[in-house]
């Protein structure tokens, strides 16, 4: 969701598409916030937010997601850990660290892990994966169906087999808002990021992306 950056009405959006599917368990693939201004591969903006502004209006975002959805399985992403690379980087020990789910005040019923497995279906937030293919490419990685993130301008699925078995790999697309400064670095891609979701169904043997209206 990269908070504070988000696209405008995406929770509820994705409320509705839970409301219409009947969803039961929400997993949330990573990128839960953006910390751009810790960022070491691409420059911050100096007009952007300082560090801790950044973390208080993500703050400020989440307690609306924490209501809306209470109980969550959150795969960690890449952004999610930049608190962490940012601090190993200026030469911190990890005994100094804070667990993320305390700086970022996680409701109890929220598990974070870099992943999740429900029904046979493994979910990850896709961290080390590019390209069209991503989500297939995971999940004969994993050898089983996945379900990643991470790369913005897919959201889609697929199905591969063989003789013993049919797998799929779902990308659920992501939720930035790509006119945030925090994603100028993406702004003039070729390929747009796809702000969706997605939804397994039939335990784990089907899956389904949903595309917000732009």
């Amino acid at each position: 969701m990269h908070l504070p950056f988000e696209k405008k009405g995406y929770l509820d959006f994705c409320l509705e598409i839970q409301k219409r599917v009947k969803c039961g368990t929400v997993v949330m693939i990573g990128d839960l916030v953006d910390n751009h201004s810790l960022s070491l591969k691409f420059d911050q903006d100096p007009d952007g937010y300082s560090p801790k502004h950044e973390i208080e209006q993500a703050r400020k975002s989440l307690r609306e997601w924490y209501k809306s959805f209470p109980e969550v399985l959150f795969c960690l992403g890449n952004h999610d850990r930049r608190v962490d690379l940012k601090g190993k980087h200026v030469g911190l020990p990890e005994c100094v660290f804070r667990p993320f789910r305390d700086i970022w005040e996680l409701p109890p019923k929220w598990k974070d892990d870099f992943s999740h497995e429900i029904d046979d279906v493994l979910y990850i937030h896709g961290t080390g994966y590019s390209g069209d293919n991503a989500h297939l490419k995971a999940a004969v990685n994993a050898r089983q169906s996945c379900v990643i993130g991470h790369v913005h301008h897919i959201c889609t699925t697929g199905y591969t087999a063989s003789d013993k078995d049919c797998i799929f790999g779902m990308a659920v697309g992501t939720g930035i808002d790509v006119k945030k400064y925090a994603f100028a670095y993406e702004r003039h891609f070729p390929k747009k990021p796809i702000v969706g979701c997605g939804v397994v169904t039939d335990k784990g043997k089907n899956c389904q992306v949903f595309r917000m209206p732009l």
